[in-house]
């Protein structure tokens, strides 16, 4: 009786050879390292300026306005003012409240502002609420007569509040001081509201706070 061929087995491929085995401790690898710089990039933090008290539109912008801090910012660290980004001079082109970080764009050239300050006195209470940074609108009613006065009108339709005086015993004048930043267009018809005798009042924006 003849014997029956032996068939070799082939041996079996060690399982560190297999592609795939050798893939999916990459993609270990990798996840890994991604984690990692994540992790790592979230704790770098960057010096930037936050504003030490409310900066209004027009104002110049000194050390005194700002207080310098750690923050990690990530890709929108640049678009911050910091100390090696801000330069001297420079005035604040919108409002920028207290603690709030300092946008670069919230600061500019002082030869490029398009607005200028000025102080007038409302014949009206002003509200409790109307502070450093809030936006109101200056009305006006013309002087017909001593004591008589014209329907009121839109006389500035945007301002924002540098400061409120309501110590109504200064100087004897009645009424509340109100130091404004104003459009330099505006400035010629409310220094002419001003010199004609209009009763002026300032008036909160409706949805704004300061």
């Amino acid at each position: 009786m003849s014997e029956l061929p032996v068939t070799a087995r082939p041996r079996p491929r060690a399982f560190w050879a297999d592609v795939r085995f050798l893939l999916g401790i990459a993609l270990v690898i990798v996840s890994i390292a991604g984690v990692w710089f994540v992790v790592a990039a979230a704790r770098q933090t960057a010096p930037v300026f936050a504003a030490a008290r409310t900066i209004v539109p027009g104002q110049a912008v000194d050390a005194d306005d700002l207080r310098v801090v750690e923050v990690a910012l990530g890709p929108l660290e640049d678009a911050y003012a910091s100390p090696a980004t801000l330069t001297p001079g420079a005035v604040a082109t919108r409002t920028v409240a207290a603690g709030e970080l300092v946008p670069r764009d919230a600061v500019g050239d002082a030869a490029q502002a398009r607005t200028t300050t000025i102080v007038i006195r409302s014949a009206t209470a002003v509200p409790a609420a109307v502070a450093a940074g809030a936006t109101v609108e200056v009305w006006a009613a013309p002087q017909l007569e001593r004591g008589v006065y014209d329907t009121p009108r839109i006389l500035v339709a945007s301002a924002t509040v540098v400061s409120v005086d309501r110590d109504e015993s200064m100087m004897g004048s009645a009424g509340t001081a109100v130091e404004l930043v104003i459009s330099r267009a505006d400035v010629a018809a409310a220094l002419a509201a001003i010199a004609d005798g209009s009763s002026l009042s300032v008036v909160p924006s409706s949805g704004t706070t300061p």
